[in-house]
């Protein structure tokens, strides 16, 4: 058996993932987001599906062009700026939205890929986080159609004092994507600075991870240390190089010869 991951591109890599399934998607914001593998799929035409990702890009790029073409049936996300069709979807019931609070998400995924079943957390009592009552769905009037249910909460001594805490349960996906710096053949990877984000726990959450690499490399060729990723949560690993268009949300820049 061959422990060999790479696969000849992201079209192959994406070939079996159907309609209706539920991905995990490393990215925060558009920094370390796997476009190559998001353009595979929206080629693809699948759809329906159930994505877990901490946004959903903006219009025209991310996880937004699979949301622009009706691909998202479900967002559970703990931030949704930036995209004005994410809002029309969500307000007009065309697009559920668990929103989770982005520390509860991080351990979600985390959880999942541990297989650690639920957790407690003090982050959303005593808000509809843990009472129930968030909109996740809207009905074409304005009016919501699916809310969230009250989450089980108790009470626990912490340092000598009691704290109410609420029970989170884990997320587990059919796939993740992400992307990252390099990778070897084994799927062992490396992020580059902030674009590792939710990557790795997006990775440990999916049943089959799928990764895009800007540079592959030979297994023994990745300092052990250096390895943010071991390959044992990684399945599949394309090449895209590194001349892939990465975008910024936002770039603020000053006049020429101006202080402060």
């Amino acid at each position: 058996m061959t422990m060999d991951k790479t696969v000849e591109s992201a079209a192959a890599a994406v070939a079996d993932i159907p309609d209706g399934a539920t991905l995990a998607v490393g990215g925060f914001g558009l920094c370390g987001i796997p476009m190559v593998l998001i353009d595979a799929l929206l080629e693809r035409g699948v759809g329906d599906l159930s994505v877990v990702s901490n946004n959903c890009g903006v219009d025209d790029w991310g996880l937004g062009v699979l949301l622009a073409a009706g691909r998202i049936r479900k967002m559970t996300s703990s931030y949704v700026g930036e995209n004005k069709e994410f809002e029309r979807q969500y307000l007009s019931g065309e697009l559920e939205l668990e929103l989770t609070p982005q520390g509860t998400l991080a351990e979600k995924l985390r959880a999942g890929g541990s297989g650690i079943a639920a957790f407690y957390t003090q982050t959303g009592v005593g808000t509809q986080v843990a009472e129930g009552g968030l909109p996740q769905r809207y009905a074409p009037d304005g009016s919501v159609a699916v809310a969230s249910q009250p989450k089980h909460v108790e009470t626990f001594t912490v340092r000598g004092e009691a704290h109410e805490f609420v029970l989170e349960a884990a997320i587990t996906t059919d796939y993740a994507l992400v992307h990252a710096l390099r990778g070897d053949r084994h799927g062992n990877l490396v992020f580059d600075r902030s674009a590792r984000n939710f990557s790795p726990l997006c990775a440990m959450a999916g049943r089959i991870c799928i990764a895009q690499v800007e540079e592959l490399v030979q297994p023994g060729e990745l300092d052990p240390d250096a390895v943010h990723l071991p390959g044992i949560f990684v399945d599949r690993v394309v090449e895209v190089g590194t001349d892939i268009e990465k975008r910024i949300e936002r770039r603020t820049v000053r006049s020429e010869g101006t202080e402060g």
